[in-house]
């Protein structure tokens, strides 16, 4: 009975800026060793301009994937 059932998962809402920082603090990390090889204002600016594409395809995502979720009904008294 446990494998027919679907777990509804909720998932919380993301805003485009909160994308955006948590994407910036992903993908510098990620990059950290080209960091130093680089200029450091350069190195931002581009981290910058990829985060902006990421995140706003992430929020949409997000968003698309919390309208296909159904939510729970609660049973009135």
């Amino acid at each position: 009975m446990a494998d027919t059932e679907q777990k509804i998962t909720h998932v919380k809402k993301l805003t485009k800026k909160q994308a955006k920082k948590e994407v910036f603090e992903k993908l510098s990390g990620a990059l950290a060793e080209y960091k130093n090889r680089l200029d450091k204002k350069k190195f931002e600016s581009k981290l910058k301009k990829a985060t902006k594409l990421f995140a706003v395809d992430i929020a949409k995502a997000i968003k698309k994937e919390n309208k296909s979720v159904p939510k729970k009904k609660v049973a009135k008294k």
